[in-house]
């Protein structure tokens, strides 16, 4: 029905029709956080964002997910790939991929404000298995993570997924119809092939996903190429190949950056020092760890907990809306 209502709008009156429903997305979602966190709300995999001033460039970790920006502007790098993310635009982020990310216009008279919508493979397998679903184009190599244009139609299954904080007893009933909406019409638009590709078992990028998920399952112990082009079932050239396209990095890169964040999350949430933190997420060298994360984040481990401490909008409650921390992972 939505593209129904598209087609009944003139070419002049669809830019005003997209400003009505962003705005009124950006007034739903400040409404819901009214200062600066993120904010997980009980519809599930449903996160919202507030920020009210720039950051410097972060490390961070994405998930596979959905981020709709619908004020301010922020920047994401994901190798020399860089995205700039305004109110026009979604970040699709279909696999597990270390960027680096920058809020670059956030005031308190005007926050960013965006939401994150978890995605969940198997919902993406269930819809592409519908009789009628339309054939993939070429599958082609392409990055984890992609920029789009948000339609009137996906800002307005958005809207309606926080409409349902209202009245919380909606939320088990529609909030799983409005999700396959919205991972249709992802499904359906430019960026829909890095998650059909994803999602597809036997697909080079679905036996990529996999090595990540593994990686991610078991960052602190010692990696073996040849084990985890076991897991993905490819040749060694072949894993590494695919591995970089998706991530913009090696597994080994992978992995470093992987027990660095992790170790960082243990300073911050649970109080260790350094080698503790380092030994915990596998390292043998406490120096060899100190030398990678001042490389890595910038500065020493300690001055730099200390640092994010003091910050405030660098508590670690509210993390950037990349970072999820450092977790075992279901499968692909």
């Amino acid at each position: 029905m939505g593209h129904a209502r598209n087609e009944g709008i003139s070419k002049r009156e669809q830019p005003m029709r997209l400003m009505e429903v962003r705005t009124e997305l950006a007034r739903k979602i400040a409404a819901h956080i009214q200062q600066e966190a993120e904010k997980a709300t009980a519809v599930p995999g449903l996160t919202l964002y507030r920020r009210t001033e720039p950051t410097a460039c972060n490390p961070a970790i994405s998930e596979p997910s959905l981020t709709v920006f619908v004020q301010g502007r922020k920047r994401i790098n994901l190798g020399r790939t860089t995205y700039l993310c305004d109110e026009s635009t979604f970040l699709l982020t279909s696999v597990d991929v270390t960027v680096t990310s920058q809020i670059v216009a956030a005031s308190i008279e005007m926050p960013l404000l965006s939401l994150r919508l978890a995605l969940e493979m198997s919902l993406v397998r269930e819809i592409l298995s519908q009789d009628g679903f339309p054939e993939p184009a070429v599958s082609s190599e392409s990055r984890g993570m992609a920029i789009g244009k948000t339609t009137v139609e996906l800002f307005s299954a958005c809207s309606r997924l926080v409409d349902l904080l209202d009245d919380p007893d909606d939320i088990p009933f529609l909030s799983n119809a409005i999700q396959r909406e919205i991972v249709y019409r992802l499904l359906r638009g430019p960026q829909g092939e890095r998650l059909r590709a994803i999602a597809t078992t036997g697909d080079q990028s679905n036996r990529t996903a996999k090595a990540i998920a593994w990686l991610r399952a078991n960052y602190a112990q010692p990696l073996r190429v040849e084990e985890l082009a076991a897991v993905a079932r490819m040749g060694l050239s072949t894993l590494h190949h695919h591995f970089r396209a998706l991530t913009a990095t090696t597994p080994l890169q992978y992995q470093k950056q992987l027990r660095l964040h992790a170790a960082r999350d243990r300073m911050l949430m649970d109080g260790l020092d350094a080698a503790s933190a380092a030994f915990e997420v596998g390292y043998e060298s406490a120096s060899q760890f100190n030398r990678e994360y001042k490389r890595f984040f910038g500065q020493p481990p300690m001055r730099d907990i200390k640092a994010r401490r003091r910050a405030p909008r660098n508590n670690p409650r509210l993390r950037d809306f990349t970072t999820q921390g450092i977790r075992p992972q279901g499968q692909v």
